[in-house]
């Protein structure tokens, strides 16, 4: 019977169905693994096990982190976060044709049993204190329901607005840069309520979370439905013919790995991601140390980039709809190259308003980037495999995910070393992230229509 139901014959919409419901069940499952970016709530509170089993913990306001010999290192704890971000690139690109072979019902499903073991997992670490079962956990189980999680609702969110493609999947995952909003204060809520003297509730609160998350991404894998074969919007007229970069044709997957034009615009993607990334995870230390504002002013500039890296997504996915994908990319390179050379300037005259400003419109194109891509990779390479080229080319986001916090991280420090001050030891990265944009930007340009002998045959069915 579970079978039957997941069986991607019976999620093919009926007579009257809404392709407006479809959003809605992607937003479930995209707010939900959007809590990665939430993660980093958990850091002080895994570092401090042993202390407070011991009720030994120094008060919450001490700049130390951990006392008690035994307890994990925050650098140790920040591999959790990027090893979920690597295998989310790698699961994707993995089950990507598998994706699209079985449908979004059943890849939805499987990604919410892999999300939610990767809590229960993580939980049973944290009770055991092995950091290794947390790696293991939400890190590598974890992982692959992100990144299945990711790419599941992406193509059949194409097929239902091939008139709006940006608009569609930016409305999905929107909800993947959002979703810290929300689970980052659900988080805290839950972990105080289960603290207590001898427990500081991380334990509880990943149980309650993996139960919370399964929940809600099964809604939205019994909501999601797929189109009819040959359906189309009243009144859209599938083109025949192919115009500028958006074509009429399709190209598998095994095809599509063999153009040019996906390997720039994989880089196109890695030089967007490492610019935003790497601001986005030493944001609150950065404007501390440029522009000395309190640890609270820094976590509302913090939640301020959020706003408009979701904002960002929906907006620039919309808009990439009418000015095309590659122009879309343009502003994103054009305007962001300026905006990282001109921060270390506003840093130095302590500019807070335009400071502030110019990284929230780089955050925008941070989240834009990766909610066009879906809509560029449509217009190029067809619908026919979109889902899986797509999570082929999330392996970008995973080197991003590396790449970006290493350079600035270490870029800063040997700043530091060598004598320059805090508040002026950013200026060096942000021209470094300046000139990746440019290069993403020569990659951009240089994009052209597929070659004719990559396309499918006409009248040629999709190998299994």
């Amino acid at each position: 019977m579970a079978t039957n139901f997941l069986d991607r014959s019976h999620s093919i919409a009926g007579p009257g169905f809404s392709r407006w419901l479809v959003p809605p069940a992607a937003l479930c499952i995209h707010l939900c693994i959007g809590e990665a970016y939430a993660f980093s709530v958990f850091n002080k509170p895994l570092a401090q096990l042993l202390c407070a089993a011991q009720s030994a913990c120094p008060p919450a306001a001490a700049k130390v982190v951990s006392t008690t010999p035994g307890d994990w290192t925050i650098p140790a704890l920040g591999w959790i976060f990027s090893v979920a971000i690597v295998v989310l690139g790698l699961s994707a690109a993995l089950f990507g044709r598998w994706v699209e072979r079985v449908g979004p019902r059943t890849s939805m499903f499987v990604a919410a049993l892999c999300f939610a073991a990767g809590f229960f997992v993580s939980a049973l670490g944290v009770s055991a204190h092995q950091l290794w079962l947390i790696y293991l956990g939400y890190g590598v189980i974890g992982g692959i329901g992100l990144g299945i999680g990711y790419i599941s609702p992406v193509s059949t969110l194409i097929k239902w607005f091939p008139d709006r493609p940006g608009l569609a999947t930016g409305t999905a995952i929107m909800g993947f840069g959002g979703a810290a909003l929300i689970a980052s204060p659900l988080s805290v809520l839950l972990m105080k309520h289960f603290s207590s003297a001898t427990s500081n509730g991380v334990a509880s609160t990943f149980v309650v979370l993996g139960i919370l998350y399964l929940i809600w991404m099964l809604v939205g894998s019994i909501i999601v439905r797929i189109p009819p074969a040959g359906w189309a919007p009243a009144g859209y007229v599938v083109p025949t013919t192919s115009r500028g970069l958006i074509t009429a044709r399709q190209v598998l997957r095994a095809q599509a790995l063999q153009t040019p034009q996906f390997y720039l615009l994989w880089f196109v993607l890695f030089l967007n991601v490492t610019a935003g990334i790497g601001v986005l995870s030493q944001a609150s230390l950065m404007i501390q140390d440029v522009l000395g504002v309190s640890v609270a002013a820094a976590a509302g500039f913090v939640g301020l980039l959020s706003l408009f890296n979701m904002g960002g997504r929906i907006f620039w996915a919309s808009m990439s709809d009418f000015l095309g994908r590659k122009r879309t990319y343009v502003i994103f390179f054009v305007v962001g190259a300026i905006l990282y050379a001109l921060t270390p300037t506003l840093g130095v005259s302590h500019n807070i308003v335009l400071f502030v400003l110019a990284y929230c419109i780089v955050l925008t194109f941070y989240g834009g980037g990766f909610a066009t891509v879906p809509a560029y990779l449509r217009d190029l390479f067809g619908t026919v495999e979109v889902g899986a080229i797509h999570g082929v080319l999330l392996t970008a986001w995973s080197a991003a995910g590396v790449a970006g916090p290493v350079l600035l991280n270490y870029i800063r420090q040997y700043e530091i070393n060598s004598g320059v001050p805090k508040a002026d030891a950013y200026g060096v990265t942000m021209y470094v992230m300046a000139i990746l944009l440019v290069i993403g930007l020569l990659c951009n340009l240089a994009i052209r229509p597929v070659a004719d002998r990559y396309y499918m045959p006409a009248g040629a069915e999709v190998p299994a």
